[in-house]
């Protein structure tokens, strides 16, 4: 065996046999290793100390210290370029740790059941591994930090291009990543901790948000092509498959994401939309997904050319026909039938996304909004207040009927994901004006009555914010609006009723409000 040695130390075991042995085999490392690692290793074949002959001390308190000895850290952490620690070396009879190989017990994923218990829990906080990792990567100038098996054909690969050694920069690369490996870890840690044993009020925010994001992918460019971007997430995150079509832009996943956010408000009846700019240009319920999807086209099929279709239901057939005679960037829904693949692949740039899992889970996934801004990070509560019977009020003489309920309730739920101010005017259980994005109200509405146009007569109205105006009301009568729904709060909210009741207009007070900038 030759002077070059290797801590080895993991839990996920996932290949480290075969890169063991290519260290020893190939490269003539001695390996020194703990526990079932050292098992492992030892059971197929490869010749490995345990570190015990190393420390003098077996493994204490149920293996909870293992490495933790200054015969394993002062090798791992000495400068080979000082000759004072060098010397101080010889004269401990310590030899020199070259790599160090660990994986963290998965803390994470354990921490996910939350019937868990603390002491249970405590069991999966690693601190010999972080440890081995952090002082490998701190002494990178001598030192090959590995603590994933995604890195071992990288750490191969560089060995046999380079006689046998890593090189500097494949070290430095290592360092930088593990330190965030080991920061992400005993963040998440800090994160459910807080958590179980913390006594803090539901309605604060923590004191310490950690995101503990992983570059999942870079992408071409940001919102315009200037903009460098990258999706960032963690284990926790919804995943999608791309089925076919060119590679998603920034744009592509905003939108894709506001389109699964408005149809997955609707669990049990099939829901369409299409989503230009990161605001729908039509959506409708409807009794079959197809009949959904023709509905929303026709809400405004201008605006939709380009956009992007999300569906609570598989693809149809009879979608794909529809949708392949026209300019679409995506198409994201639970699934595709397999007629409606063959017919939508013809089209070689249009995305397809398929999103495996129910539209309830993806609904609750997402907890906070963040913004970064100069000042500081926004960080809020994921907007999901729903109506229920104790904040719809009638507020109006005129009570709506059973079909305006509904028209609203399906309106309501749309205008939450519109940017403010934000206007939804419906009939039929489909928009059939969206007006979006202007600096007053009124100018909403006016948007979203014109194109509704002469469908508004007996529509419902639906508004994210209070009406502020009585000139308001005076536009949705001019329309023959015959309901509107409308958080109220306004410090004029007894004008708007009572010019609501003059025209006998239905008018429902939610108390929430959806602003969404």
């Amino acid at each position: 065996m030759g002077n070059k040695k290797v801590f080895i130390s993991v839990y996920d075991k996932d290949g480290i046999v075969d890169f063991a042995r290519k260290l020893q085999k190939e490269f003539d490392y001695n390996i020194v290793s703990t526990g079932g690692t050292y098992k492992e290793l030892k059971e197929n074949g490869i010749e490995v100390t345990e570190v015990s002959e190393i420390t003098g001390f077996t493994e204490l308190l149920h293996g909870k210290v293992k490495s933790l000895h200054p015969k394993v850290f002062a090798g791992i952490l000495a400068s080979r370029t000082r000759e004072d620690e060098v010397k101080e070396l010889k004269e401990n009879e310590i030899d020199t740790i070259d790599m160090v190989v660990v994986n963290l017990y998965p803390f994470e994923e354990v921490s996910k059941d939350e019937e868990m218990s603390i002491d249970e829990l405590y069991e999966y906080i690693d601190i010999g591994g972080v440890t081995l990792l952090r002082a490998a990567a701190k002494n990178f100038f001598s030192v090959t930090p590995v603590f994933s098996s995604g890195i071992y054909e990288k750490v191969i690969e560089d060995l046999y291009e380079n006689d046998g050694n890593t090189t500097y920069e494949l070290r430095r690369e290592l360092a930088v990543k593990a330190f965030s490996y080991t920061a992400s870890y005993d963040s998440i840690i800090s994160e459910q901790l807080a958590k179980r044993l913390l006594d803090e009020p539901e309605e604060e925010m923590p004191e310490v948000f950690n995101l503990n994001l992983e570059k999942l992918q870079d992408l071409r460019y940001g919102e315009n092509p200037h903009q460098k971007a990258a999706l960032y997430g963690k284990t926790s995150n919804i995943k999608f498959e791309v089925l076919h079509g060119k590679e998603l832009s920034y744009n592509n996943i905003v939108d894709l994401s506001t389109a699964l956010n408005i149809v997955s408000e609707f669990i049990d009846v099939p829901a369409a939309c299409i989503i230009k700019h990161n605001n729908p240009c039509g959506v409708a319920l409807g009794k079959t997904i197809t009949d959904a999807y023709l509905k929303a086209h026709y809400g405004d099929p201008i605006s939709a050319f380009g956009g992007i279709i999300g569906l609570n239901e598989p693809v149809t057939k009879e979608i794909a026909e529809h949708a392949v005679q026209i300019f679409f960037e995506v198409i994201v829904a639970p699934d595709f039938t397999e007629e409606a693949l063959e017919i939508l692949k013809s089209k070689k740039n249009l995305r397809l996304v398929k999103i495996p899992v129910s539209l309830l889970e993806y609904r609750m996934a997402q907890k906070y909004t963040v913004k970064d801004l100069p000042f500081g990070t926004l960080i809020q509560d994921a907007d999901k207040a729903e109506l229920t019977t104790d904040n719809f009020k009638v507020a109006s003489t005129q009570k709506p009927t059973e079909k305006q309920i509904e028209d609203m309730i399906f309106a309501w739920k749309v205008v939450k994901h519109v940017g403010s101010n934000a206007i939804i005017i419906a009939k039929d259980l489909r928009t059939i004006g969206i007006g979006m994005g202007q600096t007053s109200r009124i100018a909403s509405i006016e948007i979203a009555l014109k194109q509704a146009c002469d469908e508004a007569t007996e529509a419902v109205m639906a508004s994210d914010g209070f009406l502020p105006a009585v000139d308001n009301i005076y536009a949705a009568v001019q329309s023959r609006i015959g309901a509107i729904i409308q958080p109220g709060g306004s410090i004029k909210d007894a004008d708007i009723i009572a010019e609501a009741d003059r025209y006998d207009i239905a008018m429902i007070m939610t108390g929430l409000r959806h602003f969404k900038h």
